[in-house]
């Protein structure tokens, strides 16, 4: 069967130092539309695995609707975010909610940590900010 391409779920990637990643929304995007949003963000500094790779400097965004926890959009700039914003192109592909996505155990150390914080950071539930 064939599925019909969502653009705005195809992440977009720019190799540069730092690497930028996003996919979806940006918050201002969101707002334009008249949406409620909850936005998430966690600092590479307090990542364990960003710091110990020398890399401590960088960012997840996440953008979540406030009304249905719909992840409308999620941005980074950091090291190897270029591998880690596939993570959130399944979950807008898949519809996952913000709940699913704070349920979920990310592996420790990992870079991709940082992911999971910034949706708990959206709901003032962060652990290493």
């Amino acid at each position: 069967p064939t599925h019909p391409v969502r653009k705005a779920f195809i992440p977009g990637c720019t190799y540069s130092r730092p690497q930028i990643a996003s996919v979806g929304l940006t918050e201002a995007k969101a707002r334009a539309e008249g949406r409620e949003v909850r936005i998430g963000r966690f600092p590479f500094a307090g990542n364990g695995k960003a710091i110990a790779l020398g890399e401590d400097r960088g960012l997840v965004k996440t953008i979540f609707d406030a009304r249905t926890g719909q992840l409308l959009g999620a941005h980074m700039a950091g090291a190897e975010v270029t591998e880690l914003i596939h993570g959130f192109a399944i979950a807008m592909n898949l519809e996952t909610t913000e709940e699913e996505l704070m349920h979920t155990v990310f592996p420790h150390p990992t870079l991709s940590e940082m992911m999971h914080e910034s949706v708990m950071d959206a709901y003032g539930r962060a652990i290493h900010k």
